[in-house]
């Protein structure tokens, strides 16, 4: 279990999600004749104009408005992605440009799959725990990737989650306590060059999700001396509807506690950003002395568990930015001819 030595909390917190959607049962249309189940509702679908980097400036402007700070008083702008637009140049040098941060800010990108956006905001934690920078900003935010006819189309989505980590003295949320665990399997990976991901199938819930989510919460509420009934809240990874319900059940947890959190039959799988989203929806409704536990997942594998308090500066900071539900209502609706054009997946001879 680790704690920071300067007790750390969420003094901002944003999101973005694109107004795009496009329908599960259009994909199933087109590769099933409609025959297929579907894993969730809808997912999003970023605009002809949008990348990782358009929506973590979005997210990260929400996150600023909520925390009252300056952009300049950032000391790190880090994105968490599996998705970055450059397979070389950083997306956090645009990031922290655009949002004013630097130029004398640590920018940087991350990845760990899924959980590139927790690995992110662990470090965050770490950089202000120790007194090195009072603030740091840490990003999931993905265009999530999807073979045309794969498992994966249905779900893989877009979205950005931004946190901006503090002092606890300032947060809205303090984090009390976090623990990884990581094992080599290789349940989901893109080989380098190629344009979408392969999983195994095999793999994916057992040993993959399953395995790496339920170590990670099980050790750290071992440590921590609690149970699920101790946390009014909890939000795992979510790459589909039931994977998230299933986990929390084995833990303990109720479908109460998940449900304000579970947006992936409305979105889809937003990868980096699927559990800090989240996080982030429940924000929007906590109360002071509420308790939050998060877990996320990523592939190849691994899982980041953490403990948080709601304080009261919440009810008043999050009125500063759109709430969650401001963005799932403005959903547009495409057909797949106009989703396989924006994202590419028509590629001439």
């Amino acid at each position: 279990m680790m704690k920071p030595q300067q007790p750390v909390g969420i003094i901002g917190y944003g999101i973005y999600i694109p107004r795009y959607r496009i329908a599960a049962r259009e994909i199933a249309r087109i590769w099933t004749d409609g025959q297929s189940g579907t894993p969730v509702e809808a997912k999003s679908v970023p605009g002809p104009d949008e990348d990782t980097i358009t929506m973590s400036i979005e997210a990260a402007r929400n996150a600023l408005a909520r925390a009252s700070i300056p952009a300049s008083a950032l000391g790190a702008v880090w994105i968490g992605s599996e998705s970055h637009p450059y397979s070389v140049k950083p997306s956090g040098t645009v990031v922290a440009d655009a949002l004013g941060a630097g130029p004398w800010v640590s920018a940087a990108d991350w990845e760990f799959a899924c959980k590139a956006g927790s690995e992110a905001f662990t470090a965050a934690m770490a950089l202000v725990g120790s007194g090195m920078q009072r603030y740091a900003l840490a990003i999931g935010a993905d265009t999530a990737q999807g073979r045309p006819g794969d498992a994966l189309e249905y779900t893989a989505s877009a979205g950005a989650a931004a946190l901006i980590v503090g002092p606890a003295e300032e947060a809205l949320a303090t984090v009390d306590a976090t623990i990884s665990y990581v094992t080599d399997t290789p349940d989901f990976y893109r080989r380098a060059d190629r344009p979408y991901p392969v999983h195994g199938n095999r793999f994916t819930g057992e040993p993959a999700y399953f395995h790496q989510i339920q170590s990670a919460a099980g050790e750290l509420l071992r440590q921590l001396g609690r149970t699920a009934a101790d946390f009014t809240y909890a939000v795992f990874h979510q790459p589909n509807a039931k994977f998230p319900q299933a986990v929390a059940k084995r833990l303990g947890f109720t479908d109460r506690q998940v449900a304000p959190g579970l947006l992936s039959p409305q979105i889809g799988n937003t990868y980096s950003g699927a559990a800090l989203i989240g996080l982030c929806a429940i924000l929007d409704i906590a109360q002071p002395g509420d308790t939050i536990f998060m877990t996320t997942y990523g592939s190849g594998a691994g899982s980041d568990a953490y403990a948080l308090t709601v304080t009261e500066a919440v009810l008043e900071r999050r009125e500063r930015a759109p709430l969650t539900a401001t963005y799932l209502k403005r959903a547009v609706m495409i057909d797949y001819a106009i989703y396989a054009k924006w994202r590419g997946k028509l590629v001439m001879g």
